[in-house]
């Protein structure tokens, strides 16, 4: 039995080293940054130890508005994008002719490089010397006055923003909710037929539960994706998102470690472990709503 147990630890051996150098350690590291008060980087010495770079990050009116901003990404991307993927995936299972044609459309922009989209984003959205973009073209024949969606005010950049955002994710999730579709078994719309039930009811008591613990994988990836969103500002508004008012929290962690205001570590960790405590919560919550409306 022993023999057994030492062979399993030895398969196992790799993938906890693994673990052990590049999840466990760093992690025990931030920690560690995130307690030094005072670091500096030249001479990797700090002043003393305690929670004063937490309370430096909360203060700190770029990581509010950092805060601001991935949140509100959140709370519009996540519900919106993955009831969006839904209605498309129930709309391309029931198409049987060029099906493969329209999942493939549909895919292509989870394909396309990231920076790429974002350079036809501004070219759709920037206004500049020589041109106001085809949308504010577009808006002018309704009668309406442009808007710089990407220099100008703040909720013009936070639409570009979302839209951007929905354009990359929903491609990853119509293709996780049309295969849970297919999976379903066939048995359960026949006997629906046969009492005669309304495509609603067949739809809110045999596709939505036998299909929830995708939905459910794709609205908990969901908020930890938005929440970790990046590139995607970058994209748009360029690296100095402090200046665009666009910054996000992993923007803020990048900036504190190598932006503009680089060389500070320890707010950098302490940052990195308030999205944690973010990200963490809000998961906990999910797994618990989870519970009751999750069927495997």
């Amino acid at each position: 039995m022993k023999g057994k147990n030492l062979k399993s630890w030895l398969y196992l051996l790799p993938a906890v080293i693994f673990l052990a150098c590049f999840m466990v350690y760093p992690l025990v590291d931030v920690v560690v940054y995130s307690l030094e008060e005072g670091y500096n980087s030249a001479s990797q010495t700090y002043t003393g130890v305690g929670i004063y770079n937490f309370s430096y990050v909360l203060r700190d009116p770029y990581f509010l508005q950092a805060v601001k901003n991935t949140l509100i990404l959140v709370v519009i991307t996540v519900p919106l994008s993955t009831g969006l993927a839904l209605l498309i995936s129930v709309g391309l299972s029931s198409i049987k002719k060029l099906r493969e044609l329209f999942q493939t459309v549909y895919f292509l922009p989870y394909v396309t490089n990231t920076l790429a989209v974002g350079l036809v984003f501004m070219i759709l959205f920037k206004k500049t010397a020589y041109t106001d973009g085809l949308v504010n073209l577009m808006i002018s024949w309704f009668g309406g006055q442009g808007v710089d969606f990407i220099d100008g005010p703040y909720w013009a950049k936070m639409f570009v923003l979302c839209f951007y955002t929905l354009w990359i994710v929903m491609p990853f999730k119509i293709l996780i909710l049309t295969s849970a579709l297919a999976s379903v078994n066939k048995n359960y719309y026949d006997a629906a037929k046969l009492d005669a039930a309304t495509p609603w009811r067949i739809f809110t008591r045999i596709t939505l539960p036998m299909i929830s613990p995708s939905v459910f994988y794709l609205i908990i990836t969901g908020f930890i994706g938005a929440f970790k969103a990046y590139s995607d500002a970058v994209a748009l508004f360029g690296v100095n998102l402090n200046a665009a008012g666009m910054n996000t929290i992993v923007g803020y962690v990048y900036d504190m470690l190598y932006g503009n205001s680089g060389g500070y570590p320890s707010y950098a960790s302490a940052a990195a472990l308030i999205l944690f405590a973010i990200v963490f919560t809000i998961t906990c919550i999910n797994l618990t709503v989870s519970r009751d409306h999750v069927y495997y």
